[in-house]
């Protein structure tokens, strides 16, 4: 504990008085409300600092402390918003040594809120240990929501929403990719992966090969001044963003990747066929047909000519038609 502090006791900088809780908005200055003990997980912008929300701020400004992966970025969002709660250092590279001392904070009574450097915490940041270790300690643990680059890049991507796999980041290496992206392959969802500026290039070229020329959308810069949004098939991405292009893509910012599930195979009209004989053996034609379409995807008018020609070949047990 810093200052010499026993157990239990507070150190020098703990007991010096702090004004009271508060933040700016639109000049005006806001009372913030106290916090219970607890780890508090603060989304904070992924670029547009008007984007970050008044539950955030409120947290940011009464809290003992905040937990952030770069203190300098986390400092312009309280210097924009007149935030003076102090700030300590986790992340990857300290999270051993920095995690005890926050949950010896939390134990002693503090409100301590972890931040990253943008969006939510522990999505592609640190925190998962120290969420892992406060539950473990009984603390409380509080989420408070706001921006995501995945929730806002399949917003904008036009892609189905339906399903989505969240992947991060491909492996650096070659052949960690490619393997990863053969497993990526199989799963029936859209694809939502980060990337940076200087791996880009590559990424795309290696997702088009082991993809296919899937619909894909790249997200760049989202919610800041010169946010970006391309569409278009996965080969075109990446021969946009090739070292060789003539029209070389922007690589610098922020990159979020989405890709389109894999379209199912159509089925063979003996599998169609298939279908309708164990649909019709206990439902009506109507029925029968309404249950293929939906597994299938086939065009309705499709099936149900077929449905009608099973029934014509069994005219002894024909299927009562109620459409």
């Amino acid at each position: 504990m810093a200052d010499g502090a026993r157990p239990g006791e507070k150190s020098k900088a703990d007991q010096a008085p702090r004004d009271p809780a508060s933040y700016q908005l639109e000049g005006r200055i806001i009372a913030a409300p106290a916090l219970p003990a607890g780890l508090y997980l603060v989304a904070t912008p992924i670029g547009n600092l008007g984007d970050v929300t008044l539950r955030g701020l409120e947290t940011l400004a009464a809290a003992d402390l905040i937990a952030c992966e770069d203190t300098r970025v986390t400092a312009r969002l309280l210097e924009r918003y007149g935030i003076r709660t102090p700030l300590t250092p986790y992340h990857d590279h300290n999270a051993t040594a920095a995690r005890p001392k926050i949950l010896a904070r939390v134990r002693d009574g503090a409100a301590v809120a972890l931040v990253s450097d943008a969006g939510t915490p522990l999505v592609s940041d640190p925190g998962f240990r120290l969420v892992q270790a406060a539950r473990e300690a009984a603390f409380a643990v509080t989420a408070v929501p706001g921006a995501s680059a995945v929730l806002t890049a399949l917003a904008v991507a036009g892609l189905p929403t339906d399903r989505f796999f969240f992947e991060g980041f491909l492996p650096a290496k070659d052949a960690g990719r490619r393997t990863r992206i053969a497993e990526l392959a199989r799963i029936p969802a859209t694809l939502v992966l980060f990337e940076t500026g200087p791996r880009i290039a590559a990424a795309l070229a290696a997702l088009a090969e082991g993809l296919g020329d899937r619909p894909a959308a790249i997200c760049r810069e989202l919610t800041k001044l010169h946010e970006e949004v391309r569409r278009d098939g996965l080969v075109a991405l990446a021969q946009a963003y090739a070292a060789s292009s003539e029209m070389r893509a922007e690589t610098r910012g922020e990159f979020v990747l989405v890709v389109a599930p894999p379209q199912a195979a159509a089925a063979t009209p003996a599998e169609i066929d298939e279908l309708l004989r164990r649909a019709l053996a206990s439902q009506t034609l109507r029925d029968a047909v309404g249950a293929v379409v939906a597994a299938t995807g086939e065009p309705r008018s499709e099936v149900y000519r077929r449905a009608l020609a099973l029934a014509k070949a069994t005219p002894e047990d024909p299927p009562k038609d109620t459409q």
